[in-house]
């Protein structure tokens, strides 16, 4: 090969092995703090839902493939199920829910995040017919949705101990 040919084939392949090469994708912007402030003002909505007993806005907070957890109860999927589950314990006179969230953590990828804290649900003793009151512990999972919104996929809760 002569010099010609060996420097004209050195820059095909110098061209070639750059055309080929790409920039990496710019990074995320963290949006960590403005999902996790989403998802305390969401829960606090929630909670304020609850007080309401306004049962569409309660199921609202969660996708349509939303899993829940709940003590004594089989498991609940989807919002058809949760809005069935939900709506006895709406109707008892002396239902009410409050929760306080401990802990909100977003993905630095921010399409998941989740939420842990303590609740307190009164309720109607089913034997007693009267106010029974537990206290527990609760993790909701949330997934970013295509609109951007936040909803619970997964809501998970169990009693420190049976109801008093």
């Amino acid at each position: 090969m002569n010099r010609f040919s060996a420097v004209v084939f050195m820059l095909v392949l110098f061209l070639s092995l750059t055309a080929c090469t790409q920039a990496p994708p710019p990074a995320q912007p963290d949006t960590r703090a403005a999902d996790q402030k989403t998802i305390s003002d969401g829960e606090a909505a929630w909670i304020a839902d609850w007080a309401s007993k306004d049962l569409e806005r309660i199921v609202s907070h969660y996708a349509d493939d939303a899993i829940v957890m709940v003590t004594d109860m089989p498991e609940m999927k989807g919002k058809d199920a949760i809005r069935a589950g939900t709506k006895p314990l709406l109707d008892d006179k002396n239902s009410a829910l409050s929760f306080t969230p401990t802990t909100v953590e977003a993905s630095k990828g921010g399409d998941l995040a989740y939420s842990h804290g303590t609740y307190t649900m009164t309720m109607t003793d089913t034997k007693t017919k009267k106010p029974a009151t537990e206290k527990g512990k609760y993790v909701t999972v949330y997934r970013k949705q295509a609109d951007g919104s936040w909803k619970a996929i997964l809501d998970i809760n169990n009693a420190d101990a049976p109801a008093k």
